[in-house]
């Protein structure tokens, strides 16, 4: 006899059975008893606990004891005629079966019947409460290890060093920020306060953070004077304050002493190598140092006119220091950048990018930039599944980094998978809340959902940092108030940036034709067939874009799968929200997926959140 034919003539596994069915009733009703005695929750727990403990002895007694006709014995002492299992397997298996249907009974009685009751008892219970509490939800506690720096002031003689001393603070925020135990603000929204005299505590409660940075430089020669100074914000008090004096060559040094006196006063944890350094030596050439933040100024501003001297700026770094891998990798992400703003800074930019970023990454596999850029190289070539796993690389390296975190998020709401958009963008405003092009995106994020308050507050702060096309965004809420004059207005002036190409005026006659009659729609779509019948070599992405919202989805989506674009992010971010339903609806929307990449995408990481696949192996949108 085998052992398992063993365990079930000695009743071991019925009485398995058996136990766990009637452990799960008995913890059933004690679940449903016991909050109506007002009994406290650790008795439930003690039943939990004893009922679990005691399910191996039960199983050992079942093993050496069993019922006989004349009563409980030791197995060993009975023969096998006299054990009531010989005789009545058939009515324990129908009482085992009898358990489990009255367990499943009450599973459902207590789902349908007993669980609403108590949930609306809690629920009226809560309601009840309301007026005790204060209407103003309270405002989330703020960490104190937390920190915001602000640009240091250029206090050098001529006034000339400003780059200098916003790259100080950017490397000792970057220092910072890959602190595990610290929370950094975002780069964009510390340096919104530059040159401004705002409050401090006005400053932190905008930011999250419980106390700033600031200092300022005093560059002079190969000389280096850096004040810096620690404020507790909530009541302006200064926990530190210091001023360093070094040459050039001692920059990093005085970064790494700045930042550890930083963690020191705030109690910050550091870990692994961050216990011996926190600023690494990026470079040993003053000079490709000086260059490589004169060329951060246009790229951080995303000034396309001051793109070609900080490509030229950046290739001079690297000459003069071959090995300078954060000048590669800003090269890649400039490159990378560049055609969104019609920059013409290169034949072939796609290719430059992949060139400069594939060198950073041979010298330095860490850098999560050079990833980033290849994410956003790969995205625009339509090549989604690498774009994806680009962005996947730069986030595991680096799950704060800004710029990989913004463009990620972007890519996700352009492949449909909108979930994955909001909850990257809104971990990284919860970074950098003040950052415009995130803003913009969760506001797309938002009215994709049909959230529409949230849509106009992340458009209106996207704006008011001087983000000229979040007016494409206004538009359509003003048009859900009715105000048909402010959409005009705000759609007029959000086309503006995408419209280069194109006569003057043309932004203003497409956003008539979008919004207008039948005649403005006319002049509209002259105005687009205008300027494809000059046969660019890249189109611009407002044409496909424009002739969605003039009501030809058909015809957009073929120029789109015909041709590359400067800008598919602005028609792909649409066909996800309301202007865009009869595109991602159209009989033409499956073979449209295929020919620009999405469907591949799709295949190797799931559907998008609005569409299905299917017997066809075609992907259906709602």
């Amino acid at each position: 006899m085998s052992f398992f034919d063993e365990l079930k003539r000695r009743n071991v596994i019925r009485m398995a059975g058996v136990y766990l069915v009637g452990a799960w009733m008995i913890f059933q009703v004690a679940e449903t008893l016991l909050p109506a005695f007002d009994i406290p929750d650790w008795v439930l727990r003690a039943i939990v606990i004893v009922l679990g403990l005691a399910f191996l002895p039960a199983l050992a007694f079942s093993w050496v004891f069993e019922m006989t006709p004349e009563g409980l014995k030791r197995e060993s002492e009975i023969a096998l005629e006299q054990s009531i299992a010989a005789h009545t397997g058939k009515r324990m298996n129908r009482l085992f079966i009898a358990l489990l249907v009255l367990a499943v009974l009450y599973l459902g009685f207590d789902k349908f019947v007993l669980s609403p009751a108590r949930d609306a008892t809690r629920f009226a219970g809560s309601l009840i409460a309301i007026p005790e509490q204060d209407a103003t939800p309270e405002e989330p506690a703020i960490n104190a290890k937390s920190i915001a720096v602000l640009p240091f002031a250029d206090l050098s003689p001529g006034h000339d060093q400003e780059y200098f001393s916003d790259g100080m603070s950017e490397e000792i925020l970057n220092a910072l920020a890959k602190i595990q135990d610290l929370k950094v603000a975002g780069r964009t929204s510390s340096f919104h306060y530059k040159g401004k005299n705002d409050d401090l505590r006005e400053i932190a409660a905008a930011l999250g953070v419980a106390t700033i940075l600031e200092g300022s430089v005093r560059k002079q020669g190969d000389k280096v004077r850096i004040i810096a100074q620690l404020i507790q914000a909530s009541d302006g008090f200064h926990m530190w304050s210091e001023t360093y004096d070094g040459d050039l060559s001692d920059v990093f040094e005085l970064q790494e002493r700045i930042a550890r006196a930083i963690t020191e006063n705030l109690k910050v944890v550091l870990q692994g190598d961050q216990k011996s350094r926190l600023v690494h030596q990026s470079t040993t050439n003053t000079a490709a140092y000086a260059l490589y933040w004169q060329a951060a100024v246009p790229f951080n501003q995303r000034d396309a006119s001051g793109f070609p001297r900080a490509v030229e700026q950046l290739q001079e770094a690297i000459r003069l220091d071959p090995g300078f891998v954060r000048a590669h990798a800003r090269l890649a992400s400039l490159f990378a950048i560049a055609p969104a703003y019609d920059a013409g800074i290169s034949e072939d930019p796609a290719a430059d990018a992949v060139r400069e970023a594939q060198l950073a990454i041979e010298q330095d596999p860490t850098l999560a930039e050079p990833y980033a850029a290849l994410g956003l190289v790969y995205g625009g070539q339509r090549q989604g599944v690498k774009s994806h796993e680009a962005f996947e690389k730069a986030i595991a390296l680096d799950p704060n980094d800004i710029t990989a975190n913004l463009w990620l998020g972007t890519n996700q709401q352009q492949n449909g998978y909108l979930a994955s958009s909001a909850a990257t963008l809104d971990r990284l405003l919860a970074i950098d809340p003040l950052l415009p092009v995130a803003l913009l995106w969760r506001g797309n994020g938002y009215a994709q959902a049909g959230q529409w308050t949230e849509a106009e507050e992340a458009y209106r702060r996207a704006d008011q940092t001087g983000l000229v096309h979040a007016g494409i965004g206004l538009s359509m809420v003003a048009v859900r108030n009715g105000d048909t004059d402010e959409a005009l207005r705000q759609l007029s002036k959000g086309l503006q940036p995408f419209t280069r190409e194109f006569p003057a005026e043309s932004a203003e006659i497409l956003a008539e034709g979008i919004l207008g009659d039948e005649t403005a729609r006319s002049n509209a779509v002259a105005v687009v067939d205008a300027y494809l019948a000059t046969n660019p070599a890249v189109m611009a992405g407002v044409a496909p874009y424009a002739l969605v919202r003039l009501g030809q989805p058909e015809r957009a989506m073929t120029l789109m799968a015909d041709n590359p674009t400067s800008n598919d992010p602005l028609f792909l971010s649409m066909l996800w929200g309301p202007p865009g339903r009869d595109a991602r609806r159209a009989p033409e929307f499956p073979e449209f997926a295929r020919q620009i990449g999405l469907a591949d995408l799709w295949d190797r990481f799931g559907p998008p959140d609005l569409c299905r696949k299917n017997d066809r192996g075609d992907y259906v949108c709602e």
